[in-house]
C-alpha cells in the first residue's frame, strides 16, 4: 500500500500531525499506524487531563513556546467542537520557606513567559481554598482541564472524514529508507510512503534505530501512580492544587486534580519503570530492562537522583508515605480517602551522559522526522507541535527537490 505520508502513533501528537498534514495537503494520501487496538492508548490516555499554561519552562524553549500557543489552540478547538473543558485555574502551594523561595523564582519565570499569575499570602490561600494549607501560593488563571482522549476522537473523526486512514493494531516491525521512498513493515502488511513522521512515544528511540539514525539518548520509563479521592471529596477543591516542584527534577510532584468528569485524582509520583508499557506495580519486561541496564545514561541518572528515587519507591510501596506528600498541603485527607486509579508512564529521553532531556526533541533522516521526547506538556502543545512538524516536513521535501535538480 502506497501513501504520500505515513504517521506512526495514534496518540494526540500523531493524530494532530496527521490532521494538519491533511489540511495542508488535501489531496495527499495519509495513513496513521497505531499498534494498539484503540487510539490514545498510552501517554495521551494516562495523564491528568490538564491544559497547562507553561509555568515551568525556560523562556525561549520549545516547551514554553508551544505550551502557551497550545493552551489557546486547545481551548479554541474545544469551544468550536463542543468538547467539555474547564479553565478552573491552578494554585502552586508553598509549604516551607524553601518552597516559598522557589515560588518567587517561578513567579519571575511566569513574568518572562508572559503568563498571568497572582501571588497569594497564606490568608488569601485559605480564603480561596479552605481545605488547603500553605505559606503562600501562585494562582495561574489560565490552567484548565479536559479529556485528551475525547479530543483525539474528534481529531480522528475530522481526519478520516477528509480521506485520511487510521490502521489500528498495526505494530511496526521494521523501517527501510531509499532515495525515493520509505517502507514500513507491520504484522498486517507493508506500507510505503514518500515521507514518514514517527510519534512513537515510549518506542521513539527504537523507531529511530530502525532507520539507523544516530541518536545519543534512550527512552527511560517512569511510572506515575495515581489515586482517586472518595466521591465525598469531589468538592474538596475549586482549583488544581500543585506543590512547588524541585527544579532539579523533571517531575511536578503529587498534585490534586479536578477531572472533567467531576472526580478528583491525586498524583502522579515518579517510580522507575521496568517495562515501557507496564502500568502495574509488578510489571516487568525482560527486554526493556536489559536494554535499560545496558545503557550508561541510565546508571548515571539513577546515581544523580538516588535519594529521590529511593523515596519515590518507598512511597509507592507504602501508601502512608504517598499520603504524607498530599497532606502537607491538604491535611484533612486520610489513607482511606485514596482509592485505586490507573497509572501512567512518562517516556523520558535520557542522554548518554545521564542528562534528562527537558525540552521537546526531534531527529530526522532524509525521508523521516521523529518526535523523540514529548512528555508533558505535549498533550497541551499537540497542535503547535503538529504545525512545527509540518513545517519541517515541508522544508525536507523542498530540500529533496533541490537535490534532484
Amino acid at each position: 500500500m502506497s501513501y504520500d505520508y505515513i504517521v506512526i502513533g495514534g496518540g494526540i501528537v500523531g493524530l494532530a500531525t496527521a490532521w494538519q498534514l491533511k489540511q495542508n495537503h488535501p489531496k495527499a494520501k495519509i495513513v496513521v499506524l497505531e499498534k494498539e487496538p484503540s487510539l490514545a492508548f498510552h501517554q495521551t490516555g494516562h495523564n491528568s487531563g490538564v491544559i497547562h499554561a507553561g509555568v515551568y519552562y525556560p523562556p525561549g524553549s520549545l516547551k514554553a513556546q508551544f505550551c502557551k500557543q497550545g493552551l489557546k489552540q486547545t481551548i479554541a478547538f474545544c469551544q468550536q467542537h463542543d468538547i467539555p473543558y474547564l479553565q478552573c485555574g491552578k494554585l502552586l502551594v508553598a509549604t516551607t520557606p524553601l518552597e516559598l523561595s522557589r515560588m518567587h523564582d517561578l513567579a519571575a519565570r511566569c513574568l518572562e513567559n508572559e503568563i498571568a499569575i497572582s501571588q497569594l499570602s497564606a490568608q488569601q490561600l485559605t480564603e480561596l481554598e479552605p481545605n488547603i494549607a500553605g505559606l503562600g501560593a501562585l494562582k495561574v488563571n489560565d490552567t484548565g482541564i479536559v479529556s485528551y482522549p475525547q479530543i483525539c476522537q474528534k481529531i480522528a473523526e475530522f481526519f478520516t472524514q477528509q480521506g485520511g486512514e487510521i490502521k489500528l493494531s498495526h505494530q511496526v516491525s521494521g523501517l527501510t529508507e531509499s532515495d525515493s521512498q520509505i517502507t514500513v513493515n507491520t504484522q498486517h502488511g507493508q506500507f510505503s510512503g514518500k515521507y514518514l513522521v514517527s510519534c512513537g512515544g515510549l518506542m521513539a528511540d527504537r523507531l529511530c534505530k530502525m532507520l539507523n539514525i544516530d541518536i545519543n539518548f534512550q527512552i527511560i520509563p517512569y511510572r506515575g501512580e495515581y489515586y482517586q479521592l472518595q466521591p465525598r471529596h469531589n468538592q474538596l477543591i475549586k482549583h488544581l492544587i500543585y506543590p512547588i516542584p524541585d527544579p532539579e527534577l523533571p517531575f511536578l510532584g503529587v498534585h490534586l486534580t479536578k477531572m472533567i468528569d467531576g472526580t478528583v485524582t491525586v498524583g502522579p509520583n515518579a517510580v522507575q519503570g521496568w517495562s515501557r508499557e507496564g502500568y502495574n506495580k509488578a510489571s516487568f519486561n525482560l527486554a526493556d530492562t536489559k536494554q535499560m541496564l545496558s545503557f550508561l545514561g541510565f546508571w548515571k541518572v539513577a546515581k544523580q537522583h538516588l535519594g529521590s528515587g529511593f523515596k519515590e519507591t518507598k512511597d509507592s510501596l507504602f501508601k502512608s508515605g504517598y499520603l504524607q506528600r498530599v497532606r502537607k498541603y491538604c491535611p484533612s485527607l486520610n489513607i482511606h480517602d485514596l482509592r485505586p486509579y490507573p497509572a501512567g508512564i512518562r517516556a523520558q529521553a535520557v542522554l548518554k551522559d545521564g542528562s534528562l532531556v527537558h525540552d521537546f526533541l526531534f531527529a530526522n533522516s532524509p525521508r523521516s522526522l521523529h518526535v523523540c521526547n514529548a512528555p508533558s506538556p505535549a498533550a497541551t502543545s499537540a497542535f503547535p507541535i503538529a504545525q512545527y512538524i509540518c513545517e519541517k516536513v515541508q522544508q525536507a521535501e523542498e530540500a529533496s527537490r533541490w537535490r534532484r535538480r
